[in-house]
């Protein structure tokens, strides 16, 4: 809470703001942005903030703020793309955080080729390709590319067309009757075109306009005697009317809309808020082509108490779920109501991001209501999935800190395991897992720089003192504690761990996880013996879990090093070729086949290479394919 002088202050400097759009920025005591927003009247919205009664998390945020900025905008419009610039730039605490676009999966068809194919790609970066999405997985988008390839007989194979037409027998997928036979030669590449053009139609949402312009082409074919072409256009107008029946259709076959719903949990007598979800449908041609599933933080805000004139947080989240997405259809349906004002400039936001006219509406009846109490449900169901989840979690490291007499509950765990080659390659794994679950995100490893040769307590002990120099150093992304250690050991590596007194006299408690003769986990033992898991299935299964992913990842990262170095190792046999040059064109060119297959020009565009080192590196691997051929 703030002191009534900071109050104060921050009331008569949200008093003298202007009464136009714009955006503020909320900084904590130690000038941290913790909350953007946007407003299309600054002073009103700023001021609201410090003065009456919020929700939870609007409470929590405003009383955390000793200082704000602002910009003012000729617009709201303006503001609104502002606001989401800079929410990307500072990621504060209080406002909703989506994944990242970069990390969207689309399904890319380089229609540029002469033989396009349909693939996954997580970068718009082909100019003269199609893209579509982006997709909620890439489980998700690979469904997809599996659907259509099925459908419309599109080779699923890794040939290369057309330099691979009639070079080796059709695959089994050929057999089946799964793809129409280029590699045969049976089509050529204008009615290949026309198939790939069918699978972006269909991908647009444009299945009814396929099957038309299908129709019209097998009844050319058939009048041309052209039998074997009409029976693949027969099969596959079957496959998509198939396909569609196996989906569920939420309305008519020219329904196209996107429905966001949300879903709040409540508890306690006075109704606080404490988690929202969000649900969104992707409907396309009548069915519900994709959706996503969204759980906000107990700190982002969503949504505010108050009256439906208010400016809502809402706008931010569905402006920023829409700057990542590549289609915006005509039609936004909201499960929950929205001031005019937000209502309109949503729809002109997203009309100039889409290139149309975009209608943002909350419907009150019929299908388009029915499809939004669907989407309300189902955040629901996922909050309450999720919330059994998190509480199953939380009994069980319950258990873990009442077998291990924990002070505290072990949210934080972390697991080190030691993998090496002999004396090569010497690494230290660790693993993280928060609440019971685990964060790839927060994995490390640790190559070895005062260990030269094989001793496990001695590469665990620097891995161990390298770690913790990173605990509470402010913006370190390994600043956070671990509240328990779990070593891959027994009490030999225990003990030689608390002899060191940064780590014995951290107070964080470290445990080794034992195994027995099938290398399988057996026990968790201490400074004061063996801790039998068996009396709880679920602290079994998490430390087993914990203990087989540590070694995995330690394993992968000392074999991922002890690779790169053979590989510098075959190119420093090239003459002139040292291990700071093999470095350089492993970097450049991403791997050795690569380099193989690379000019002298292409060579000797890279920094640090001169001519001379790439005829050298051209002719070394001419000679080795010449000697392989000649075997």
């Amino acid at each position: 809470m703030q002191d009534s002088k900071t109050l104060e202050y921050l009331r008569e400097k949200a008093a003298a703001l202007p009464l136009s759009p714009g955006v503020y920025i909320m900084e904590n005591e130690s000038g941290k942005v913790i909350y953007v927003g946007k407003s299309r009247a600054l002073k009103n919205r700023v001021s609201s903030y410090f003065h009456g009664s919020h929700n939870v998390k609007t409470e929590r945020m405003a009383s955390s703020v000793r200082d704000f900025r602002f910009i003012v905008c000729d617009t709201e419009m303006e503001a609104l793309a502002l606001e989401n610039s800079l929410i990307k730039q500072y990621t504060p605490k209080y406002n909703v955080k989506l994944k990242d676009a970069k990390s969207y999966p689309y399904i890319k068809i380089d229609i540029g080729s002469e033989w396009p194919r349909i693939t996954m790609d997580r970068k718009r970066s082909d100019p003269k390709s199609l893209y579509f999405g982006p997709y909620s997985s890439t489980a998700v988008v690979y469904d997809i590319i599996s659907q259509l390839e099925r459908t419309l007989k599109i080779p699923s194979c890794k040939r290369k067309f057309p330099v691979d037409i009639g070079k080796e027998r059709p695959c089994l997928y050929y057999q089946l009757g799964r793809c129409v036979g280029v590699c045969r030669g049976d089509v050529d590449s204008e009615e290949y075109r026309e198939i790939i053009r069918n699978a972006a139609n269909i991908l647009k949402g444009g299945t009814r306009e396929v099957i038309s312009s299908m129709k019209r082409q097998m009844e050319e074919a058939a009048a041309d005697m052209e039998f074997e072409k009409a029976a693949r256009l027969r099969d596959s107008i079957a496959s998509i009317r198939k396909l569609n029946e196996t989906q569920k259709a939420v309305g008519a076959p020219d329904t196209e809309c996107d429905v966001i719903g949300i879903s709040t949990k409540r508890f306690g007598e006075d109704e606080v808020v404490f988690r929202d979800a969000a649900s969104v449908f992707y409907v396309r041609s009548g069915y519900i082509a994709d959706s996503e599933q969204f759980l906000f933080g107990a700190d982002e805000i969503i949504r505010e108490e108050g009256s439906p004139t208010e400016e809502s947080p809402m706008v931010e989240f569905i402006s920023s779920l829409y700057q990542s997405r590549e289609y915006i259809p005509d039609e936004i349906l909201l499960s929950f109501e929205l001031a005019e004002a937000d209502t309109e400039l949503l729809g002109a936001y997203l009309a100039d991001r889409a290139g149309h006219r975009v209608t943002v509406k909350t419907p009150k009846r019929g299908l388009a209501k029915e499809l939004c109490d669907m989407a309300v449900a189902d955040a629901a169901r996922h909050s309450e999935n999720i919330a059994k989840r998190e509480d199953r979690a939380e009994k069980t490291l319950v258990q873990l800190a009442s077998l291990l007499n924990l002070e505290v509950l072990p949210q934080r765990i972390e697991a080190y395991d030691v993998s090496n080659l002999g004396d090569e390659h010497i690494t230290c794994g660790m693993v993280v897992a928060v609440n019971g679950k685990m964060k790839k995100s927060e994995y490390r490893s640790f190559m070895m720089k005062g260990v030269s040769a094989q001793d496990d307590y001695a590469s665990m002990a620097e891995a161990l003192l390298r770690r913790l120099k990173h605990i509470g150093v402010e913006g370190d992304s390994m600043r956070d504690a671990p509240d328990l250690i779990l070593l891959d050991g027994g009490a030999e590596h225990v003990g030689a761990m608390m002899k060191l007194p940064e780590i014995s006299g951290s107070g964080i408690p470290v445990f080794g996880m034992v195994k027995d003769e099938h290398h399988k986990t057996r026990t968790l033992v201490g400074e004061e013996g063996e801790i039998d898991l068996s009396r709880s299935q679920e602290v079994f299964r998490l430390i087993y879990e914990i203990q087989e992913e540590v070694h995995r990842f330690s394993v992968r990262h000392m074999t991922d090093a002890k690779r790169k170095t053979l590989k510098r190792s075959s190119l420093e046999k090239i003459k002139g070729i040292g291990p700071g040059k093999a470095k350089t064109l492993l970097g450049h060119f991403r791997s050795i086949a690569a380099i193989k297959k690379a000019t002298q020009e292409e060579l000797r565009s890279v920094p640090g290479i001169s001519g001379r080192d790439a005829l050298n590196i051209y002719e070394y691997f001419r000679k080795e394919q010449k000697g392989k051929d000649t075997e």
